[in-house]
């Protein structure tokens, strides 16, 4: 169970209904009704076709790059011991970062959405039984948990579980518990896994924010 209390807020319901009124009118969108396949193998279609999923939109703007922030020199991380740049990259092409790489914002930008689709997104879509159905919220806030700790993770956690099993509010919930690092509870990953802060929307602060959203006809 989460720390603290969560809760709908005003600021996440905002976000989640701006991204909703965007996937109404994106390319995206008309491409999926189009097909005749499976929701699944539709995805993978648009994907190849250059598409970008709103769920992945919605969590890099309002969640992955808030928390993650951006830094375009590689520096040390403490806590997974290891260097990191960018946007919390820890591996470009494939390799560990190392102390002297550098990057331009534009270019970290283009590397995050690329990770997160095949990295993140599609593990999800394929590795978790209706995903690709959840409501937009449910499947950025999972998107930026897995981001954080890992697919693999993601893809065998209680948030999975009962995103399979259509249990949303439960699910966001339970994404709460991965707030730990080196085995002790930390302040930053309880405000990112719960509520956020002043200038930061939470996991699941964002996650139950968009429950009772329609996306617009």
């Amino acid at each position: 169970m989460p720390i603290g209390k969560i809760r709908v807020s005003p600021r996440a319901v905002g976000a989640v209904a701006a991204a909703l009124v965007a996937v109404s009118t994106t390319t995206w969108n008309a491409y999926i009704a189009s097909r005749p396949d499976p929701a699944v193998v539709a995805i993978h279609a648009a994907i190849d076709k250059g598409l970008t999923p709103p769920a992945v939109e919605l969590a890099i703007d309002k969640l992955i790059l808030p928390w993650e922030g951006l830094v375009l020199k590689a520096h040390w991380d403490r806590f997974s011991k290891q260097y990191d740049i960018c946007h919390g990259e820890t591996r470009i092409n494939g390799k560990p970062v190392t102390k002297d790489m550098t990057f331009t914002p534009a270019e970290c930008k283009a590397m995050l959405v690329e990770r997160v689709i095949h990295d993140f997104y599609l593990p999800l879509v394929d590795g978790v039984k209706d995903y690709a159905i959840a409501p937009l919220s449910v499947q950025a806030a999972m998107l930026s948990g897995a981001y954080n700790f890992g697919a693999a993770g993601q893809k065998k956690s209680r948030t999975a579980q009962f995103v399979t099993k259509h249990e949303y509010h439960t699910a966001c919930l339970a994404q709460t518990a991965w707030n730990k690092a080196g085995g002790e509870v930390v302040p930053g990953l309880v405000k990112r896994r719960e509520m956020g802060d002043a200038q930061r929307i939470g996991e699941a602060e964002l996650c139950v924010s968009g429950l009772d959203l329609k996306e617009p006809k």
